[in-house]
């Protein structure tokens, strides 16, 4: 008889996250300790980490993290960057080699900030400088992939289960107000280390279990504003829409959970508020190519928070749960009670409906 571990798992992917509301930062150690669990739900082809508020010393720069396939891509890329960016630090980040993460890339970090006479030839505010370089390195530099651009945070990935990577990156010794987790389970492309979750851009991060059907629609509206779409994954045009919805257009978090996961046009039509009504029917209509369809739960990561989101069919598991100042989610109750046991309140959210949980302050 087959038994689980045994078989693929068809809702394989394991998401965990947890952030304090307060802002108080807290090792990663838990956050890949919660990893455990779920090991059954990965295969080995991709885990990762997104952190916030992990960089307090340089927290007015940008952190980009990146991969190299040899030292010459390196200058080469540095190089680019500097016609950019002054750049504060350059170094390796730091790891320990560990049996089971094996054929490492070049893995380098630089902080960062836009030079004021670039932003003003160019006229662009500094984000979208930001992002500009991003994609640019990521689909035109052979050998070179930036894999995190926010501030005061950073993406920690690799080939391998989601617990070995955070071993091997030593986060347990970063200390960070909010953490995101992911052990991949690849089902249309293969895994390699930038194709391992978090996907980011800029602050905005996202962690993914599911399988898009709409994939196709949403690249090709989002490579019409500029993003290139170079990993022919599902979480990387996810993270773009975010971007996209949120920095661009301006939308509210809620607005843009109502694109991604937009309620049936039946579900609006019996909508008694008339303001609601007109609203949802008004995202439905203007943002029609980026409706997110398919079974997914994702976390969403950002500066100063983070938001949980199933399709609108909730045809994925995705726990949430409370504890003092803490907010917990998982794929599984089991990956939340390895990080607290004694969690107060718990519950499985509707499809789509979010969970937005915002930092007050504290140590970010």
């Amino acid at each position: 008889m087959e038994r689980e571990g045994q078989i693929r798992i068809p809702s394989g992917c394991a998401i965990a996250a947890v952030i304090s509301r307060e802002g108080r930062r807290m090792s990663g150690e838990k956050i890949v300790r919660a990893m455990k669990p779920m090991h059954e739900r990965s295969n080995g082809l991709g885990g990762g980490f997104a952190a916030y508020g992990i960089y307090p010393e340089y927290k007015e720069l940008y952190a980009l993290h990146l991969f190299f396939d040899s030292r010459a891509t390196r200058k080469e890329c540095e190089a680019f960057l500097k016609e950019y960016f002054e750049v504060a630090k350059s170094e390796n980040i730091p790891t320990r080699k560990i049996p089971t993460i094996t054929d490492e890339p070049i893995i380098w970090r630089y902080f960062v900030a836009p030079l004021p006479s670039v932003l003003a030839n160019l006229q662009l505010d500094e984000r979208e400088l930001v992002a500009r370089i991003v994609m640019r390195i990521n689909a035109q530099m052979k050998g070179a992939y930036v894999f995190s651009s926010g501030k005061n945070m950073g993406t920690f990935k690799a080939v391998g289960y989601p617990e070995d990577v955070g071993v091997f990156y030593r986060l347990e010794e970063y200390r960070g107000y909010c953490w995101t987790a992911h052990g991949r389970y690849p089902t249309n492309t293969p895994g390699w280390w930038g194709g391992a979750h978090p996907f980011t851009l800029l602050d905005y991060s996202v962690v993914h279990n599911g399988e898009i059907s709409s994939y196709d629609a949403n690249r090709r509206f989002i490579e019409m504003f500029g993003y290139k779409c170079t990993l022919q994954t599902d979480t990387e045009v996810i993270t773009y829409i975010m971007d996209y919805l949120l920095r661009v257009q301006g939308l509210t978090l809620e607005e843009a959970a109502h694109v991604v996961a937009a309620p049936f046009w039946s579900t609006i039509a019996a909508e008694p508020d008339p303001a609601r009504k007109e609203e949802l029917t008004y995202l439905r209509t203007v943002f029609p190519s980026l409706l997110v369809t398919g079974p997914f739960s994702i976390v969403l990561g950002f500066d100063g928070g983070l938001m949980a989101l199933n399709d609108r069919l909730k045809l994925r598991s995705m726990v949430v749960a409370e504890k003092e100042d803490r907010v917990y989610v998982a794929s599984e109750e089991a990956a939340i009670r390895t990080m607290e046991p004694e969690v107060e309140h718990v519950w499985a959210p509707a499809g789509g409906e979010p969970v937005i949980v915002q930092v007050k302050g504290g140590e970010r």
